[in-house]
């Protein structure tokens, strides 16, 4: 089992639109060999002093195998996808794990 958590930085004001471009991706990776949860997150407030990060997206990701999520970052819908929200990202950072 891999565990993924990709924090995506949006460029201000650019949550909606690439949430709606998301929301085509999502069954297209739903549906790929291998994937067990694929899911984008917001923040949400703990308390009232929880700082919400308006701009980030946390993709919460679990695959069968390393294998599995290496075919899906060479899925042609995901360069696809890529190329539609490139100028709405300015960072992305991706974590990897397997249980311990």
């Amino acid at each position: 089992m891999i565990y993924v958590v990709a924090t995506i930085q949006l460029a201000a004001g650019q949550r909606e639109a690439f949430l709606a471009e998301q929301r085509h991706l999502l069954p297209l990776v739903q549906a790929e060999e291998g994937c067990i949860e694929y899911n984008a997150t917001v923040d949400v407030a703990l308390t009232d002093e929880s700082p919400l990060r308006h701009d980030v997206i946390t993709m919460q990701e679990k695959w069968e195998s390393l294998d599995a999520l290496k075919a899906h970052l060479v899925a042609p819908h995901m360069k696809d996808f890529r190329d539609k929200v490139k100028a709405m990202v300015i960072g992305t950072k991706v974590e990897v794990f397997e249980p311990a």
